[in-house]
């Protein structure tokens, strides 16, 4: 009777603890505190983003400016370096630091570790550790580049929806943006991003089409430059824009539906592999093993 009142306790004990790990777990990843968190990191990453839209390069930081003292870089290079890290979200002057400092101190570590690991006999290994180093942080942000763009690609029939249903609402082009962007900051943050700095380069005084222009050359993603290239048309012409965007986005819903329709039917390509090397060996053994036993068993007899 003791055993069942302590394994009925230790049980109840487990659930309870269990319980509430799930309910804090669930209620950090709640929509609502989300969009708090949202609003309350909103401050610094809109004021990056304005320097940003409005030309001022946060190469000129002060963290930026002591990290190229000791490692000299061109502006060239700077401008290059802001542009990559850009188009992978990375706006803050420390992001750039970041990346130049690991551009010399990967390759190095890594050759280091190699070298301590293997001795001189695998000097071989470590040049190409180093190699590998100072490519590590490029495909970092290239990873992070093709993620983000990903996002934004999916994400714009959905920025185009709420802009007409902004727009018929009776709402003004910019106010329609910051309203989108705002809506979809939860869903898809890196585009709300973009739109949060459409309507500030349109503050500062930018003409709207070179705002969306910008927009188009920061993402480089195909249908965002084919929705700039219908804007200007639209806007050279004199039509609604509200009919424009309502085509454009049930072309951009098509085009998203074929491409998951495409993943889709690359997925029998892609299991091939898995089935070949793990599958299909523990299948053979299952399958052919006792017979192949009995055969060796009744050939040595």
């Amino acid at each position: 009777m003791d055993l069942q009142l302590t394994l009925v306790a230790v049980f109840v004990s487990v659930a309870l603890f269990v319980g509430s790990l799930t309910y804090v777990g669930l209620e950090r990843s709640s929509p609502v505190r989300r969009r708090i968190r949202g609003l309350q990191g909103s401050g610094s990453q809109s004021a990056d983003h304005e320097n940003s839209a409005l030309g001022n390069a946060p190469t000129t930081a002060p963290i930026v400016k002591k990290v190229t003292t000791f490692i000299p870089k061109s502006p060239k290079q700077m401008s290059k370096v802001q542009r990559r890290l850009a188009m992978a979200g990375f706006y803050k002057p420390k992001h750039i630091a970041f990346y130049i400092v690991s551009e010399v101190l990967t390759p190095v570590v890594m050759f280091g570790a190699v070298f301590l690991t293997l001795g001189r006999r695998g000097i071989i290994f470590a040049i190409l550790a180093a190699i590998v180093g100072y490519l590590l942080p490029g495909m970092v942000v290239e990873y992070h580049a093709k993620k983000r763009q990903k996002e934004i690609r999916n994400g714009l029939p959905d920025a185009l929806d709420l802009l007409i249903v902004s727009l018929e609402a009776g709402l003004a082009i910019d106010q329609s943006i910051l309203k989108s962007a705002e809506e979809l900051r939860i869903a898809y943050p890196n585009l709300a991003e973009e739109l949060h700095m459409i309507t500030v380069e349109c503050r500062a005084g930018k003409p709207r089409i070179e705002a969306f222009k910008n927009f188009a050359a920061r993402t480089k993603v195909d249908d965002v430059r084919a929705l700039v290239a219908m804007l200007v048309q639209t806007d050279r012409f004199g039509t609604s824009i509200a009919d424009a965007l309502r085509t454009y986005a049930e072309v951009s819903r098509t085009k998203r539906r074929q491409r998951a329709e495409e993943r889709a039917a690359k997925i029998g390509v892609k299991l091939v592999f898995p089935l070949v090397f793990c599958l299909f060996p523990a299948f053979f053994v299952v399958v052919l093993g006792p017979g192949i036993i009995k055969f060796v068993h009744a050939f040595s007899a």
